[in-house]
């Protein structure tokens, strides 16, 4: 169930929202407890991106995704979830590396979007054990959209700054 994911996309990019929804609803299913929660995923543009990259990061470059988790809040009882957070995309960064790499620009966003709810649910990829787990989250993610795993080495060979 899709209703609290939205997707923003003010540039208007061409992005097929409902699939991106469902690419965040797989890495949400992709775990073995029940996690629940809303967010929302901002298709933005490079320079947006770059300065959002600066602020929070410090890292004066675009990238193709940021995730941004929210604050922890404590459920009520019979509360459907609480508000995850917030993944923005740089469409165009993300549109140049899908190209850079010869896949298509449809599956890479559906991989930002499973990366970036991975963070929003505390995944990370620092260590070599936390990156098998969070991959392994990814790969059962990317299967479930029937999306080819081989889409992250493919993509990370483009040479992009990203976390994929």
């Amino acid at each position: 169930m899709t209703d609290g994911i939205i997707v923003q996309n003010p540039c208007h990019h061409p992005a097929n929202a409902e699939r991106l929804k469902r690419a965040c609803q797989a890495a949400l299913e992709s775990q073995p407890s029940d996690t629940t929660g809303g967010l929302c995923i901002v298709l933005s543009d490079s320079k947006t991106i770059s300065a959002l990259n600066l602020r929070y990061a410090e890292v004066d470059a675009p990238t193709d995704v940021l995730s941004f988790r929210a604050e922890a809040a404590p459920l009520e009882r019979g509360e459907p979830g609480r508000y995850l957070g917030d993944i923005v995309i740089a469409y165009d960064y993300a549109a140049a590396q899908a190209q850079a790499a010869e896949t298509a620009l449809g599956d890479v966003l559906c991989l930002l979007v499973i990366h970036g709810t991975l963070h929003l649910l505390g995944f990370d990829h620092d260590t070599e054990a936390n990156r098998e787990l969070m991959w392994a989250a990814q790969d059962r993610a990317l299967s479930a959209l029937r999306i080819d795993r081989r889409i992250v080495r493919q993509y990370g060979k483009t040479g992009h700054d990203a976390a994929i």
